[in-house]
């Protein structure tokens, strides 16, 4: 492979990870152990929040009077392309029957999940998108109730446009708690919620914990790192795009990986001297989170062709992959490891973000080697079915009897033993009326 690394990365997220686990256990035994007391205290000393914790409709209402038309009119945009493109999603599963041999059926049923809890980070960010992508998906799956979950602030409670948001698209409950106590409240089905079957949404590093650590009691999305993006691009690319695009993703956090993979070292050139002057005309947080981002973690490589291009992608394995570069059904033919695919600089990861209708809960840190993002299928369980009528049942309890006993599970090849005397008989009595006739 033909690739000459220009930026290098001071820092990596594999490094860099903190040892929160034993914080994070401590929370969720306490809770578990001493229920909705706990959750509060939780509550109080992490939220600052004294409030009512399961809004009321008065108090959705409220929230919802509180948003602009105009933002009201965009988030009713971005909800309507979320569910169209889940729904389209679900329509690629569903129920089916196979004869796979005469008189032995199979099939499966898409069963979706009774509770799901989803969890819409509020610190920072008013992540209203994050309520669109989780509990959007959750609806149009069949979820028979789902909690939408976010950080109170001080004194004002959740953000009203997330309150609006998780109203629109569907919530049964919205509980105004954050962090690892949120994420317990929704698990262990305190303040009169049911238990969650699953648990979605992204958060911070202690709600990534909370949730890894409940994995298997209740499912979850994903185990999820810091957010990363990372652009292949050609010397066709405009080297503003594409620093803007880098920056615009930096500044989800200081730990937010980014990387350029190209095969034009002007267009390498270009970006590394743009980039600082864009992250300056940001805000003060924003500029400090893409700044550290993409001092300590932005790489920059240089390749000699396109496939050596796609090769090095495909091992990093981006959370988020956009393609600035000519021939763009090549490059979606050729690339495997992505969590979510942008194709052009009339697309950018900000639009799947917040807009077009694509889930914007990803896999990172590599993990989109092995698995895709939050959709409708995660929220829903591929269950199998058979039947056999009386003519299946002796080849199919024939070999079941010859494999367990090569196994050495005696008891599973009695059971087939005592079909095979019932449906012997059975079968030569019907021989015998067959022949009679």
């Amino acid at each position: 492979m033909g690739v000459t690394q220009i930026k290098t990365a001071a820092r990596s997220v594999a490094t860099d990870a903190t040892d929160i686990e034993q914080t994070v256990r401590t929370i969720l035994t306490e809770i578990e152990a001493s229920g909705e007391e706990a959750a509060r205290r939780y509550a109080r000393q992490f939220d600052d929040y004294e409030g009512n914790l399961i809004l009321t409709r008065d108090e959705i209402a409220a929230a919802a009077d509180e948003v602009s038309p105009q933002l009201k009119d965009d988030i009713r945009y971005a909800y309507e392309n979320i569910r169209t493109f889940a729904e389209a999603q679900k329509a690629t599963i569903g129920d089916f029957e196979v004869e796979l041999r005469p008189g032995l059926f199979a099939g499966q049923r898409a069963i979706p999940c009774n509770a799901a809890g989803c969890y819409v980070p509020g610190g920072r960010y008013a992540h209203i998108a994050s309520a669109m992508m989780t509990v959007t998906t959750a609806k149009v799956a069949g979820c028979h109730h789902i909690v939408a979950c976010s950080p109170p602030q001080k004194g004002r409670g959740i953000h009203p446009a997330i309150v609006y948001t998780a109203d629109l698209c569907g919530a049964d409950t919205i509980l105004a708690m954050g962090g690892v106590q949120g994420v317990a409240a929704m698990a262990n089905g305190l303040f009169g919620l049911p238990k969650a079957d699953i648990l979605v949404g992204p958060g911070n590093q202690f709600v990534a914990e909370a949730k890894r650590l409940l994995f298997g009691r209740v499912g979850i999305d994903m185990f999820a790192g810091p957010t990363d993006s990372l652009i292949i691009a050609d010397d066709s690319a405009d080297a503003e795009f594409v620093a803007w695009d880098l920056v615009g993703q930096a500044e989800h956090g200081y730990n937010s990986p980014v990387w350029l993979i190209t095969d034009d070292r002007a267009l390498a050139e270009a970006v590394i001297a743009r980039v600082p002057a864009l992250i300056a005309s940001l805000p003060e947080m924003n500029g400090r989170n893409a700044e550290a981002a993409w001092r300590d973690y932005a790489e920059v490589f240089l390749c000699d062709s396109r496939e050596d291009m796609a090769a090095l992608s495909d091992r990093i394995a981006p959370e988020h992959l956009h393609v600035q570069a000519r021939d763009l059904d090549w490059w979606m033919g050729r690339l495997s490891c992505y969590g979510s695919l942008f194709l052009g600089e009339e697309t950018t990861v900000a639009f799947g973000d917040k807009a077009s209708g694509t889930n914007h809960v990803l896999p990172t840190s590599g993990a989109a080697r092995y698995t895709g993002g939050l959709s409708v299928h995660k929220y829903m369980k591929l269950v199998t079915w058979q039947r056999a009528r009386a003519e299946a049942v002796l080849p199919l309890a024939e070999a079941t009897a010859r494999i367990s006993r090569l196994e050495g599970m005696e008891g599973h090849a009695r059971t087939a033993d005592i079909r095979i005397a019932k449906y012997t008989s059975v079968a030569e009595r019907v021989h015998e009326a067959v022949g009679g006739r």
